[in-house]
C-alpha cells in the first residue's frame, strides 16, 4: 500500500537580500510568535514539525516536574505540620532513597517498575527504614496526584514488605545490672543509666528532664516526662511537643533511684538532670562522649592510630578483664563489652546466690550502637 503523501500548507514567500524563502510564524511555549524560513515548502514543513515538538516538551516539561523538584516541593509542604526531628528523618530518607535513584526523571515518566527497582536498595536495610520509604513513596504520588501532575499512583501496589527483620535484644539480668552500676559509679553516665534502668526512660527523655519535674518530697516519688530532647547540628533543642500524647506521663520512682537522684539534686547546679558543665544540656557530641566512658572499660578491641616518623601505624589492642589501662590507671576493664546504649532492658533474677560485685557482662549484652534508638528501656519478668 502506497504511504499516504504528506499534505504541504501553502506558504507565503519573503525576499531577503535578492533571495526568495518560504516564511510561516508559530507561536512558541512563551506564546510569543516565532518566524521560520526555508528555501522549499518540504523544508519549511520539516523545520515546522521539529519545533512543535521541541514547543511541547518544553511545555511538558513546565507542568511536569522531575521527581527531585517535586519531593523538595512536597517536604516543604510537610514542615507546616510535622515536628522538626521528623521532617530530618524525611529529608534524609527522601534523599538517599527516592532523589538518588529517581530525581532525574519526570514524574509523569515514572513507572511501578522504576520504583520496585529503586526499593531493591533499601530492601538490604532494616525492615522499619523499608516501610518508611515505601510510606514516602506512596505519600509523595498520591499528593502529586491530587494536584493533577500525574493521572495515576506507579506505587499503588507496592507493598510495605521488605527489609531485613531486627535482631532480639537480650535483656541484662540482675547481675550485669550490678556489674554495669559498680563499672560507672561515680562517673557522668551513672545518673543517666540509672534513670534508664530504673524509670525506663527513653534517651531523649532524660537528657531534656528538669528537677522541676521530679518530685521527690512527695508521699510516693515521682518524675514527670514532659519535654523532649533532639540535636540539631550538634546543639541540643529541648522540646515539650512529644511525639504522643502517652509519652507525657508520670512514673513513680524506686527507692534505689529516689536516693540516687536526690544525691545528684544535693550537687546540682543545672536544671537539668544530666547536665554538662555550664548547666545546658548535652549536645549530641558531649552525649557520646560520656557515653564513652562506659566503652573505655569493656574490653571491647580497638584501634589506635600513631604516627612515627611520618608514617601512619594501627594498633588493634584486646583489654583483658581486670587490667588497669595503660593510659589511666583508674580505669579497670571490668565489662567484657559495652552494653547496648539502645535499651536498658533488665532481666529479674531470683537468686539467693551471693553474686561478685566487679565481673563481666555476658556477650548478649555486648554491642554499642552509635545511634539511640527512641525506644524505652523495659523490664522483663524471668
Amino acid at each position: 500500500m502506497a504511504r499516504k503523501k504528506k499534505e504541504i500548507p501553502k506558504y507565503g514567500t519573503v525576499v531577503l537580500k535578492g533571495v526568495e524563502y518560504y516564511r510561516t510564524r508559530i507561536e512558541d511555549a512563551d506564546g510569543r510568535r516565532v518566524a521560520l524560513y526555508a528555501r522549499t515548502p518540504e523544508e519549511l514543513l520539516e523545520k515546522v514539525e521539529e519545533a512543535q515538538r521541541q514547543i511541547e516538551n518544553a511545555v511538558f516539561r513546565r507542568t511536569t516536574p522531575t521527581v527531585a523538584e517535586y519531593c523538595e516541593r512536597w517536604l516543604t509542604m510537610q514542615s507546616a505540620r510535622i515536628r522538626p526531628t521528623t521532617l530530618i528523618d524525611y529529608t534524609s530518607k527522601v534523599k538517599n532513597y527516592i532523589i538518588e535513584p529517581l530525581g532525574h526523571k519526570y514524574m509523569a515518566e515514572v513507572s511501578s517498575d522504576d520504583i520496585k527497582l529503586a526499593m531493591v536498595n533499601v530492601s538490604s536495610k532494616s525492615c522499619s527504614v523499608y516501610r518508611s520509604v515505601q510510606m514516602l513513596y506512596k505519600c509523595i504520588f498520591y499528593s502529586a496526584v491530587e494536584s493533577k501532575i500525574i493521572d495515576s499512583c506507579p506505587c499503588e501496589t507496592l507493598s510495605s514488605k521488605g527489609g531485613k527483620p531486627q535482631n532480639e535484644r537480650e535483656a541484662l539480668t540482675d547481675e550485669q545490672v550490678d556489674k554495669l552500676l559498680v563499672a560507672i559509679k561515680g562517673l557522668p553516665p551513672y545518673v543517666f543509666v540509672m534513670i534508664g534502668l530504673y524509670a525506663g526512660l527513653r534517651r531523649e527523655e532524660i537528657l531534656a528532664l528538669k528537677w522541676d519535674c521530679v518530685f521527690l518530697d512527695a508521699e510516693a516519688p515521682y518524675l514527670s516526662v514532659q519535654r523532649a530532647w533532639h540535636s540539631e547540628h550538634n546543639r541540643p533543642v529541648i522540646s515539650s511537643d512529644l511525639k504522643t500524647k502517652s509519652a507525657r506521663r508520670d512514673i513513680p520512682l524506686p527507692s534505689v533511684l529516689t536516693e540516687c537522684l536526690r544525691e545528684a539534686k544535693e550537687v546540682a547546679t543545672s536544671e537539668y538532670v544530666v547536665a554538662n558543665r555550664d548547666g545546658d544540656p548535652l549536645s549530641y557530641t558531649q552525649f557520646k562522649r560520656v557515653w564513652q566512658y562506659i566503652v573505655t572499660r569493656s574490653t571491647k578491641e580497638r584501634t589506635y592510630v600513631r604516627y612515627i616518623n611520618g608514617q601512619k601505624i594501627q594498633h588493634t589492642v584486646t583489654p583483658k578483664l581486670g587490667e588497669k589501662a595503660a593510659h589511666n590507671g583508674n580505669v579497670v576493664y571490668t565489662l567484657e563489652n559495652p552494653v547496648k546504649s539502645t535499651v536498658f532492658a533488665r532481666k529479674a533474677e531470683r537468686s539467693t546466690a551471693s553474686r561478685p560485685p566487679v565481673a563481666h557482662l555476658s556477650s548478649a549484652s555486648a554491642e554499642l550502637t552509635k545511634r539511640l534508638l527512641p525506644k524505652p528501656w523495659s523490664v522483663k519478668a524471668a
